[in-house]
């Protein structure tokens, strides 16, 4: 374990918070834009928009799944003393962390149930880019229609057909990050 383990978090905790807070509802709220999201910062490759989404969503009672390059002992370190989140297989997962690739197959983590369609998980998925082109996104909280560069179509396309369950999911690069809620419908580009 470095240092980096146990530096990071928020500079400023009441303001970046709130800040982070603020950002992922309107992520959220208006799928396909893009917004700032920083403040937080762990150990790499955690993203700040990432790190800061951790730091904002997650607590002692939040399930955390860690995939790929970002299960290392260092990030496993920073969760413990940033925000005590337990880590957990897929299937338990509130929230999971990781690159597209790496996360696997979406029918691994809950997807909810028809009684309680909110216990399902978000994923936060690390990008090398965020742009607001490529793949068409209609549907609730989207005017006309919004662009975003996603890693694929098909699998957010039958995601929304399972509508109201199924995962939402953030999208980070660097310390931008962007929201697809299970509402959304997408299109290739």
């Amino acid at each position: 374990m470095t240092q980096d383990a146990l530096s990071g978090g928020f500079a400023d905790p009441a303001r970046a918070a709130a800040e982070a807070f603020r950002a992922s509802l309107d992520a959220l709220a208006r799928p396909g834009t893009i917004h700032r999201a920083s403040g937080g910062s762990g150990p790499a490759p955690l993203s700040p928009a990432a790190a800061t989404l951790l730091l904002t969503l997650c607590d002692a009672g939040t399930p955390l799944h860690l995939a790929g390059d970002h299960d290392t002992a260092d990030i496993r370190a920073w969760v413990a003393f940033h925000l005590g989140a337990p880590l957990v297989a897929p299937g338990a997962a509130q929230f999971a962390l990781g690159t597209w690739q790496a996360l696997g197959p979406l029918g691994a983590y809950p997807q909810g149930e028809s009684e309680y369609p909110d216990r399902s998980a978000t994923l936060i998925v690390e990008c090398g880019a965020l742009e607001a082109r490529g793949s068409r996104l209609t549907g609730p909280g989207i005017a006309t229609e919004a662009r975003l560069s996603l890693p694929e179509t098909e699998a957010f396309r039958a995601n929304a057909a399972r509508f109201p369950l199924g995962l939402d999911f953030f999208f980070c690069a660097g310390d931008r990050l962007a929201a697809l809620p299970r509402t959304t419908r997408v299109e290739a580009g």
